[in-house]
């Protein structure tokens, strides 16, 4: 059966390691998801989530309960993955990621059950994902991880408001300033597209 995350935690801030990295396993995959989201790099994502945990396990001490114990672990994790990116280590990472995934999916013959597309659909996708990336890794880093944090990891106006601390106002402004920048971006995208020789 597994333990309760309170007594985990209350045990963890008494200094006992053996409960804090009961909190990371039952945590480490969504914070390393939340890392990849946000620096579009696995090696990054990687780092950031072990400087994330090292973080939370000196600010325990620091944590007062007001907030859920992931919310505020979220907001750790977000706030390291921001400052990775300020650093401006990856430019390109997260567009270079998603074209590499996105060209596996030609597969091979022995990979049932993997969709199969014609080299020429292949590279057509491979390129509109591309610009899809390219065009969300654009928008400025608050816009960006808003965003990912609404549709790909799919938490409420509320909750994101709860990691980044800022009222749930600013969350539906971000979002639809984002989703806006997108499409006029996509839509300038395509037409210079469709007007090549």
């Amino acid at each position: 059966m597994a333990e309760d995350e309170s007594d985990l935690l209350t045990r963890a801030r008494g200094g006992d390691r053996s409960a804090f990295g009961a909190l990371v396993r039952l945590y480490q995959r969504r914070v390393y998801a939340a890392a990849l989201h946000v620096t579009g790099n696995h090696a990054d994502a990687e780092d950031v989530a072990q400087e994330t945990f090292v973080r939370a396990y000196r600010g325990l001490a620091s944590f007062d309960g007001r907030a859920d114990f992931f919310t505020w672990l979220y907001r750790i994790a977000i706030n390291t993955a921001l400052n990775r990116l300020r650093s401006g280590r990856r430019t390109r990472a997260l567009a270079d990621a998603g074209a590499a995934e996105v060209a596996q999916l030609g597969g091979k013959p022995e990979d049932l059950g993997t969709p199969r597309y014609a080299p020429d659909e292949q590279a057509a996708l491979t390129q509109e994902v591309r610009t899809t990336l390219e065009a969300v890794a654009a928008l400025s880093p608050t816009l960006r991880v808003t965003l990912l944090l609404a549709t790909v990891e799919g938490l409420s106006h509320k909750q994101i408001a709860a990691v980044l601390d800022v009222p749930e106002g600013t969350v539906a402004w971000r979002v639809n300033e984002a989703r806006r920048l997108l499409r006029e971006r996509l839509a300038d995208g395509a037409a210079k597209v469709t007007r090549k020789p």
